[in-house]
């Protein structure tokens, strides 16, 4: 038997899920939460539904990964039957437009893009230097949030602003949930059966954080996500696009600092700004009929990611499919039909049974939730980053990788439906 390892390294959690190298079948996976605060803990979940939870102090993700490590031991997995170890990397900046095999010089170019994503990198190195001492005979590997999007175009990523800003201080945009964007659209290719490079698709990942991609000929063209993830559309936590004079006219009035001001934006704005009290879309919409500032954060969601939705399908002029995945996405019927509500002359038909049934929280992987008569299909598709990592950290080890991904050999790629 022989494993591989995800990792995803957040500014204060760890995810981690191990798969069988041969089968790519999920064996175990944990989520280790708050670290560095007191009351950090680790929930461990096995195949069978039952969960393990390990209270204990982590003041950093080295701690962390050593908890990870004892509790996969009693869990009867042998670490040197891990071969390789997938490392989630929120950012890659334009230096990284594929997965690589971590050197380090891969490293030293990670410090370099850390101001980029202050709160990712650090904590997502501290991981992979960790994990190397950890684990010193598998492969490890580098999947990068920002690589899907490098195929974007300087009239997409390209911000109007001083040009020394961009080519010293790489102002631009990225774009980010990379391996999500990436693992949907090839689904929703196989739904279309058609290959993934003849369609054109607009993929709706909406969780927490949120971003909407624009697909030309399955590679992207554009994406709501900017520089930094706080771009976009409204999300739990997050403002998404504002006014660029907003932060220093708050700090100037306010007399604080634009640091405090960014963390407002990235931690008290978006749905929570709104609400007052709720960034969780259950807890917005079991309160929207008492509470006009709940309805007041669905309409706007609904607005934004409407408007997103419409420009992308004047800049892509022909779409096959609308595809929506993430916790939202994937769970949330009555926002799916909020976002397609008005849209019918633009191609788009719900069937509102359909979408009603399209639930991954019951088990439905994938669906599509579109009128048969529908000019543009709707779905709904379940993501798995954790798969794109291992396929791109399995096939970097065994020299079998293809930076282009549209000439990547996916197992998710060429199946109809599951």
């Amino acid at each position: 038997m022989s494993y591989v390892l995800a990792l995803n390294c957040g500014s204060s959690s760890l995810k981690y899920q191990v798969f069988d190298a041969d089968s790519l079948k999920p064996v175990i996976s944990g989520n280790v939460e708050k670290i560095g605060i007191a009351d950090s803990f680790v929930t461990q979940k096995y195949p069978d539904g039952t969960k393990q939870k390990k209270e204990t102090e982590m003041k950093d993700h080295k701690e962390a990964l050593n908890v990870v490590m004892f509790m996969l031991r009693e869990a009867s997995i042998d670490m040197n039957e891990i071969v390789a170890v997938g490392h989630r990397v929120v950012m890659g900046g334009d230096k990284f437009a594929s997965s690589v095999k971590i050197t380090d010089e891969v490293i030293k170019t990670l410090q370099e893009l850390s101001p980029l994503a202050p709160l990712h990198n650090p904590s997502g190195i501290l991981g992979i230097v960790t994990a190397q001492q950890l684990f010193p005979n598998a492969t490890h590997v580098a999947v990068f949030d920002t690589a899907f999007h490098q195929t974007m175009k300087p009239v997409a990523y390209r911000y109007p602003v001083p040009e020394e800003w961009y080519k010293e201080l790489g102002v631009r945009r990225y774009g980010f949930h990379g391996t999500s964007h990436l693992y949907v659209s090839k689904r929703a290719a196989a739904m279309l059966g058609k290959p993934a490079s003849e369609c054109n698709l607009i993929t709706a990942h909406i969780g927490s954080g949120a971003s909407i991609t624009a697909i030309r000929n399955g590679v992207s063209v554009d994406t709501s996500m900017g520089m930094t993830p706080t771009a976009g559309l409204v999300m739990g936590t997050r403002s998404g696009d504002i006014d660029p004079s907003i932060p220093s006219y708050v700090a100037s009035r306010k007399g604080i600092s634009i640091e405090l001001v960014q963390n407002e934006l990235n931690k008290k704005s978006g749905l929570m700004g709104i609400t007052k009290c709720f960034s969780d879309r259950r807890d917005i919409e079991e309160n929207k009929d008492a509470n006009n500032d709940c309805m007041l954060a669905i309409e706007m969601e609904a607005h934004n990611v409407k408007k997103y939705i419409g420009s992308y399908m004047a800049e892509l002029g022909h779409v096959d499919a609308l595809v929506f995945t993430a916790g939202v996405g994937e769970n949330d019927d009555y926002l799916r039909e909020k976002f397609c509500e008005g849209l019918e002359e633009l191609g788009l038909k719900l069937d509102k049974e359909a979408n009603k049934t399209a639930l991954a929280r019951k088990g439905v992987d994938e669906a599509v939730i579109s009128t048969p008569d529908s000019k543009v299909k709707i779905f709904m598709v379940a993501t798995n980053e954790e798969l794109v990592i291992v396929e791109d950290t399995l096939a970097i080890m065994n020299g079998t990788y293809n930076p282009d991904h549209l000439k990547m050999a996916y197992s998710f790629a060429g199946q109809k439906t599951r």
